[in-house]
């Protein structure tokens, strides 16, 4: 048996707020070939999820600390629906079906969520990034994420 105490969010925040990408995460599977990948992501509200899909895999994430806006787009980048979640949140999580356009956004320094995907992990095809979307470390990347803070559905991400 595995337990995971408080201190480990404390840590993993701590982590994060260090980062160059406001993002920590923490393993709990053995490892890329396991068939459940499971997994702490600890971010701060710069911390920028690129837009992705998952084609061949779910996603289940639920909210240990802080609160995330999840948002979900069409092929075009078209905002269709934005989610709280988290600790003061009607939601406390969420299950993203394969092939959905997304992004998180943290609400709160130190958010914490616990994500479960099936596996095995393969980067070459874990995530298909949206083509509308500025890659990690390009310039837009801060105006990009501010105008998604404050997009309304029917906008153009």
């Amino acid at each position: 048996m595995r337990l995971f105490a408080r201190t480990l969010l404390d840590d993993l925040a701590a982590k994060a707020a260090v980062s160059p990408r406001q993002r920590a995460h923490l393993n709990v599977h053995a490892g890329p070939a396991d068939v459940v990948q499971r997994f702490f992501v600890a971010a701060d509200r710069n911390s920028y999820f690129r837009p992705h899909r998952h084609l061949g895999k779910t996603e289940l994430a639920l909210v240990v600390r802080g609160a995330f806006e999840v948002l979900t787009f069409d092929e075009s980048g078209r905002l269709m629906a934005r989610y709280a979640v988290g600790s003061d949140c009607e939601s406390m999580g969420f299950e993203m079906p394969r092939a959905t356009w997304h992004t998180l956004l943290a609400r709160i320094d130190g958010s914490i969520f616990l994500e479960v995907k099936e596996g095995p992990y393969d980067p070459a095809t874990a995530s298909e990034f949206a083509p509308w979307s500025p890659s990690e470390g390009e310039a837009s990347v801060p105006l990009f994420m501010e105008r998604l803070r404050s997009a309304v559905p029917g906008a153009r991400a």
